[in-house]
C-alpha cells in the first residue's frame, strides 16, 4: 500500500529532479538569421531609443549581442564604464564622441569604434541632432559572469 510518506518522498524527488534539469538546460544557439530593422522593436530610454536584435549563445561564444542605440542630441549612454566583453561599435548617423585609450575623439557615419575588454569607455552624442549606432559585443567562453 502506498502511504502519505510515499507520496511526499515521491513529489519532493520529482520536484527536485525537474529543477536539476531545467537548470541545466541549455538553451539553443544562435542560428543564422535574418533581422529585419522594421521588425524590431523600439524601446524609449531616457536619453533616446534602444533595438535589441539579439542576445544568445552561439557555437563559438557564451553570448554574442547586437542592439542599435540612438542618442538625443547631447546625450550620454552612460558615464564611462568598463567590461570584460569586447564590444564593436559602428556609426550609422550623426556625431559621436568616444572615449578611447584616455582619450575622446570625434566620430561620424561610417566610423568603426573597437572598445578592448575591461578598458574604460563611453560615447556622446555631440551632434545637434540624435545619433544612431550599431554595438557588437561578445562574451568569449569564461567571460560571463554566472
Amino acid at each position: 500500500m502506498i502511504t502519505k510518506r510515499d507520496i511526499t518522498v515521491a513529489a519532493v524527488t520529482i520536484g527536485l529532479t525537474m529543477s536539476f534539469v531545467i537548470a541545466n538546460s541549455k538553451i539553443a544557439n544562435l542560428d543564422s538569421s535574418i533581422f529585419d530593422w522594421n521588425d524590431i522593436p523600439v524601446k524609449e530610454t531616457k536619453t533616446g531609443s534602444v533595438r535589441t536584435f539579439f542576445r544568445s549563445s552561439t557555437a563559438t561564444l557564451d553570448e554574442l549581442e547586437c542592439h542599435v542605440t540612438t542618442l538625443n542630441a547631447g546625450e550620454s549612454s552612460h558615464p564611462p564604464h568598463k567590461h570584460p566583453e569586447e564590444e564593436v561599435i559602428i556609426i550609422k548617423e550623426g556625431t559621436l564622441e568616444a572615449l578611447v585609450n584616455g582619450n575622446m575623439k570625434r566620430v561620424g557615419p561610417g566610423s568603426v569604434v573597437f572598445q578592448a575588454s575591461n578598458q574604460m569607455h563611453s560615447i556622446k552624442n555631440v551632434g545637434n541632432t540624435p545619433a544612431t549606432y550599431h554595438v557588437f559585443s561578445w562574451h568569449s567562453p569564461g567571460t560571463m559572469k554566472k
